[in-house]
């Protein structure tokens, strides 16, 4: 799913290309992504972009009589942008927004189709779209803990929860966790002064650093929007050595997500209980990183 660093650098993109520009008309090539019917959709149509902004993981686009279009892309939407009137509309594509100077496209791979398009009219229609969570670079380290200690919810949990943290996802929550050094099941109440201290940097670090890099790969418009990036230290890359201590990086399955981890340096070597495996092996399965599996 996109997360904030790849949000802000969509936005970055299509402020140079649609702010000021008239939006023609939208066509609907799939009929569930419009989660809404007030205001009509048609509502939108000849008017001028007049702002974008994210929210949470969604991407904004205002228009003239304060009206927004609000793009949530879940897993596997992406948008891309093309110049002129020349339509590339493809079976994943879900909506073309045409433009006084070009065609925005949103797709969605893969037969689940979970994106979606909600049409608001102004701040009020916007709250009520947004999960809550703040801005960790709008907050100091003390109300960074105060927000995550308002249930005692394990890291992994409570920085991918939306009502907290705004932006942040599966695989940039791996990161962020590597980097502090922290293990993903700790609970958020057990955390003493300095480890609060490591995450809070930690999470303005990871965001900044991949926000800056996607911004720099970004080329003429984002198009290499992925979870799964061979830069990473360790989401996505169960079984490879973690560049740090090169010891295995692990992974805890549950549902259709995965939380990757490396033990070593995160859980003082100590494996956390894969729910499907760890069952499996029972009193097979290994304590330690270093222990034979």
């Amino acid at each position: 799913m996109p997360e904030l660093p790849d949000i802000v650098v969509y936005l970055e993109a299509l402020q140079t290309r649609i702010l000021g520009q008239t939006l023609v008309r939208v066509g609907l090539a799939a009929p569930f992504l419009l989660r809404s019917v007030m205001p009509p959709l048609a509502n939108v149509e000849g008017k001028r972009v007049a702002a974008l902004r994210r929210l949470g993981k969604r991407v904004c686009i205002g228009v003239e009589g304060d009206l927004w279009l609000v793009l949530h892309l879940m897993i596997a939407g992406r948008l891309h942008w093309y110049e002129g009137k020349a339509r590339r509309l493809t079976s994943k594509t879900l909506a073309s927004f045409e433009f006084s100077n070009g065609i925005l496209t949103l797709t969605e791979a893969g037969s689940q189709r979970r994106a979606s398009l909600h049409v608001v009219q102004g701040e009020a229609g916007l709250r009520a779209l947004d999960p809550g969570g703040e801005d960790v670079f709008a907050m100091t380290v003390d109300r960074f803990g105060q927000i995550l200690c308002s249930a005692n919810h394990t890291l992994k949990r409570a920085l991918t929860d939306p009502r907290l943290v705004s932006g942040v996802g599966n695989a940039y929550s791996d990161e962020i966790l590597h980097r502090a050094r922290l293990s993903p099941l700790a609970l958020t109440n057990a955390l003493d002064a300095d480890d609060w201290r490591r995450l809070f940097e930690s999470v303005r670090a990871v965001l900044t650093e991949w926000t800056d890099r996607l911004r720099s790969e970004a080329g003429e418009f984002p198009q290499a929007v992925t979870a799964f990036r061979p830069e990473f230290a360790v989401h996505g890359r169960f079984g490879k050595p973690c560049p740090v201590c090169r010891a295995t990086v692990q992974r805890i399955v549950y549902a259709d997500n995965e939380t990757n981890y490396c033990a070593r340096c995160q859980t003082g070597g100590r494996l956390l209980a894969d729910r499907a495996l760890s069952r499996l092996l029972k009193s097979s399965w290994p304590r330690n990183v270093d222990e034979p599996g």
